[in-house]
């Protein structure tokens, strides 16, 4: 089977590689052909913003594979069922099986292969809505810490600083 790998992570600050790795690794053990891999740091939430995702659905148009290779579903999206549904559809109708490392039964077609797709997709975005909540309560709390989001003062400096150009003439007579 002719794979492509796709790797997202959310941020600039996490990495690819270690999904890379095991995908490849993955895709070996059970006789892929690995043609391409996408890799991307980007938000699964911002829509449009997922440009290597983006190109390999192009290239799904275009064949040259049949097998799409995820760590897991919500490397996709995190929007929900209707957004992963939709993906899937897409590429289902391109002749590609999207194959998720995480979720086993990806590997099997069956009658609750839709079902389960729903499911995951509906859970993915539930946690991605509670980590949501939970970093909007720190800035809030944040917040009331300190007052107008000003970080506290940290005290006096012990020296006094050297002012480094002269003052407007605006200020004269202060």
């Amino acid at each position: 089977m002719k794979t492509v790998i796709y790797c997202r992570v959310s941020t600039k600050t996490q990495e690819t590689e270690n999904q890379r790795l095991a995908l490849e690794q993955f895709a070996v053990s059970h006789g892929y052909t690995i043609v391409k891999t996408y890799s991307e740091s980007e938000s699964a939430w911002r829509a449009g913003q997922q440009h290597e995702l983006a190109k390999l659905r192009k290239d799904a148009k275009r064949g040259g594979f049949d097998t799409l290779l995820v760590w897991a579903l919500d490397r996709l999206s995190r929007e929900g069922p209707l957004k992963v549904l939709l993906l899937v559809q897409r590429f289902q109708l391109l002749g590609v099986k999207i194959i998720s490392m995480q979720e086993s039964w990806t590997q099997i077609d069956g009658d609750m292969t839709e079902l389960f797709y729903a499911l995951t997709a509906w859970v993915s975005k539930y946690e991605s809505d509670r980590r949501s909540e939970r970093t909007k309560a720190g800035m809030v709390r944040k917040a009331r810490e300190c007052p107008e989001g000003r970080i506290p003062p940290r005290g006096k400096d012990k020296h006094k600083r050297k002012r480094r150009t002269a003052r407007p003439a605006i200020y004269e007579g202060d």
